[in-house]
């Protein structure tokens, strides 16, 4: 047992007549672990961007409720009418009637 921990330790199994089925075993492992590390790699920039992407979104949806409320604002009746009475227009008493128009036919 101690020897076989001794081998392991000194790399006997690299230099051995059999150490081709060790070298692409280890090759293989390693190959194995540069896809695993650049996986994770491209997964953590995919979160972070969905992160800035979600952020984006929310500044977007504020901007929007916030540009509503002004087009609220600016739209009501009072305001309008407010505007007006400063350029001299006033709001009539009366309802106002609709004008038809008729072709005549020649």
């Amino acid at each position: 047992m101690r020897k076989g921990i001794y081998d392991i330790l000194r790399g006997a199994f690299l230099t051995s007549d059999r150490s081709a089925d060790s070298w692409r075993f280890i090759g293989y492992c390693t190959l194995l672990a540069i896809i695993m590390i650049a996986s994770s790699h491209k997964a953590d920039q995919k979160v972070f961007e969905i992160a800035d992407l979600k952020e984006e979104v929310r500044e977007a949806k504020s901007r929007f409720v916030e540009t509503r409320k002004r087009l609220m604002q600016v739209k009501m009746e009072t305001r309008i009418i407010n505007k007006m009475k400063d350029k001299g227009l006033q709001v009539s008493p009366d309802a106002p009637t609709k004008i038809i128009v008729e072709d005549k036919e020649e």
